[in-house]
């Protein structure tokens, strides 16, 4: 008998959650509530007995999701209630980012904020009028008397009120029609961008100058171009320090690898211990761009820890990768992750203790909360074998057997819950980060990792006419793929073609954006809708334009369809993608962290890109030698055989040739990697 069949027989609650693959529904299977999951049987229920719906949306990692499900929704008087009064409705906002959309701009409208656990309160029709994050159980308890109340008395008004915010929801982010700009208007804008993002940073701590601090791996990202493009070495330094920092502090796991999702304070010590998927696929992916221009020891250590950290404790079987890792065990947030002085020096021997409590920090007092300690570093490894008289040799072996010996003893300890469903989007994003890690430290097992994790999402998320699931979880796909999913896997395949230049990956991808001009176009617009038609329609249908945590759907989707245009010489896809930036360009400067996608289309529009055709026996060797550099302005193909028009004609039997090319005009063909580099830095 499984778990949940236990669960289902002693729990003393059951309600329809209990059918769902979700395991952050199934964590809400026995509450006392009568949870619906979003569908026709609420929605028609709250119709047939005109009752208010709550919309309560969190995903699985989410700390304060858990606290308040054991505040308010364990709560037997609670449950009463809301069954009395209200139809509940529960959200993985994993899988269902398009609802949790409009919410969250719901949120933002009323309260110029957000966050999650959310619950937005609305009409039987889904429409929003009042939205809450989290509260504890009495407040709960007071907030749906309120809302009943008003619901009895004040009807007419909190209708209007939902229809107010619905416009508003439905208008927000309206997209301009685009504008034409030259291209030196474009060079011009794109040279000013780091100056005005410059005043935002922490030259001392690295990051953004706020609290809480997120990794946003995508503004650092762009930063490495902005460093190659102008050699701007002030990018460069902001980048360095930002992931020196974060390597050395509590953000990331200094015995398991990984990164948790943000920092509660300044100085990236204190995590929301929840790790994510995206978040470690995109620092593998950016760790692996700095690796090739620093040739850092710290840098290549992280890359490597972190990707022993998602195949040991987020890939499955087949290839697909899981979502996260809770934050609580036991009850208790990060107690999985943290140590007291004396439990280190019970597990490590005394010379291993000396060095090892130094180099993370360990205080007799702890350095947070009940006496414990985050293990976070304050030097890197030349400084502390400076301070120790240690050589290099010396000191490899002794942390390396003491990592080991502590991740034993956390392996024993009770582990916080992960959230085994694969998506795709996710799972994308992963696989890009694989192939960053292959082509950074020539390490075939990556790449081989990555062909597996693709593979597993053709043959199990994607179906022959080019539509993708987004979840798949015990042999099941379940929800329609959103433009993220379609975006972010097209772009993750035309990594692995240029790490592999086998054209199977270029024809994936192109058949899924093929599915995207036929089903999320908008013929008013060049940007994409993020639903597709055939998906269900909610109150509003969304656009997603700003870079977050997770890059905009539309700026992942511009930046394929340019490059994409380029392999293909399909001068349509290369346009569109133009007027997808044009369309936004305006809003750039405003807030350019969260437009950081769309300035690295930005950059390649005003400065062009190298394609870089290796043809010949010896194409695979000498792909992967050229790449050893950091080269964000070129696209690479290549092949034995001329299976695209780039490569056309320049076959030489017995002999393998690089040809550098920018807009079809192709240089002197080279037979050396280093004299491609030459080639390439001139362009």
């Amino acid at each position: 008998m499984s778990i949940e069949e236990t669960e289902h027989k002693t729990a003393p609650f059951t309600n329809t959650l209990i059918h769902e693959s979700s395991p952050y529904l199934l964590q809400h299977a026995h509450n006392p509530v009568h949870w619906y999951p979003w569908g026709e049987e609420a929605l028609g229920k709250a119709k047939r007995e005109d009752k208010p719906l709550i919309i309560s949306i969190g995903y699985a990692a989410c700390h304060w999701c858990h606290v308040m499900e054991k505040e308010c929704y364990a709560d037997t008087e609670v449950a009463e209630y809301m069954n009395e009064h209200f139809v509940a409705i529960k959200i993985d906002r994993e899988e269902r980012p398009d609802i949790d959309q409009i919410y969250m701009n719901a949120s933002m409208l009323l309260n110029g904020n957000g966050g999650w656990p959310l619950n937005a309160f609305a009409l039987p029709n889904g429409k929003p009028f009042y939205v809450v994050t989290y509260l504890p159980g009495e407040q709960w308890l007071s907030l749906l008397k309120q809302i009943v109340e008003i619901a009895a008395t004040q009807g007419k008004e909190m209708e209007e009120q939902a229809e107010v915010v619905t416009r508003e929801v439905a208008e927000h982010q309206l997209i301009k029609t685009p504008r034409d700009k030259d291209r030196d208007e474009l060079k011009d804008l794109y040279d000013s961008l780091f100056k005005k993002t410059s005043k935002m940073l922490d030259w001392k701590k690295g990051g953004f100058d706020k609290t809480p601090k997120f990794p946003l791996p995508v503004a650092w990202d762009w930063m490495l171009q902005e460093f190659y493009v102008n050699e701007n070495k002030e990018a460069w330094e902001a980048v360095a320090l930002t992931l020196k920092e974060m390597a050395r502090g509590g953000i990331y796991d200094q015995i398991g690898g990984g990164f948790a999702r943000y920092s509660t304070d300044s100085h990236w010590l204190v995590p929301h211990f929840e790790k994510m998927l995206y978040d470690n696929g995109q620092l593998i992916s950016l760790f692996a761009k700095a690796y090739k221009i620093s040739n850092s020891l710290e840098f290549k250590s992280v890359i490597e820890d972190t990707l022993a950290f998602v195949e040991r404790e987020l890939m499955d079987e087949e290839g697909g990768f899981y979502s996260s890792i809770n934050a609580d065990s036991e009850g208790e947030e990060g107690l999985f992750y943290v140590w007291d002085e004396k439990e280190m020096e019970n597990i490590l021997s005394q010379e291993e203790g000396q060095y090892i409590i130094d180099y993370f920090g360990i205080q007799s007092n702890g350095n947070w909360e009940f006496g414990k300690n985050i293990l976070a570093r304050s030097t890197g490894d030349i400084q502390f074998l400076e301070r120790h008289g240690l050589t290099w040799e010396e000191w490899l072996k002794i942390k390396r057997n003491a990592k080991q010996k502590l991740l034993r003893i956390r392996e024993k300890r009770v582990r916080p819950t992960t959230d085994t469903k694969v998506l795709l989007s996710w799972n994308a994003l992963m696989l890009k980060g694989l192939v960053d890690a292959y082509i950074a430290l020539d390490k075939d097992s990556y790449l081989q990792t990555a062909i597996k994790n693709a593979s597993f999402i053709v043959r199990e998320m994607m179906d022959d006419d080019g539509h993708v699931w987004r979840n798949y979880m015990h042999e099941k796909a379940a929800i329609d793929g959103m433009l993220e999913d379609y975006a972010l896997f097209s772009d993750a395949c035309i990594s692995l073609y240029q790490a592999t230049l086998d054209k199977h990956w270029l024809d994936v991808a192109q058949k899924l954006v093929d599915y995207v001009f036929v089903h999320f176009e908008d013929e008013e617009n060049p940007l994409f809708y993020y639903t597709s038609n055939h998906a269900e329609q909610l109150v509003a249908r969304k656009k997603e334009v700003e870079d977050n945590v997770i890059p905009a759907s539309n700026s992942v989707m511009a930046n394929v369809l340019f490059d994409l245009g380029h392999y293909l010489d399909k001068e349509t896809y290369i346009q569109r993608a133009k007027d997808m930036l044009l369309s936004v360009v305006d809003e750039i400067s405003s807030a350019v962290p969260y437009f950081a996608n769309w300035v690295k289309l930005l950059g390649k529009v005003s400065y062009g890109v190298s394609e870089i055709a290796i043809v010949g026996e010896d194409y695979l060797r000498k792909n992967r030698e050229i790449q050893q550099r950091f080269l964000p302005m070129a696209l690479f193909l290549g092949r034995i055989e001329e299976n695209l028009l780039l490569l056309d004609h320049k076959m030489v039997s017995g002999e393998t040739f690089i040809y550098v090319c920018e807009d079809k005009v192709c240089k002197q063909p080279v037979m050396e990697s280093y004299e491609a580099w030459n080639l390439i830095s001139k362009s």
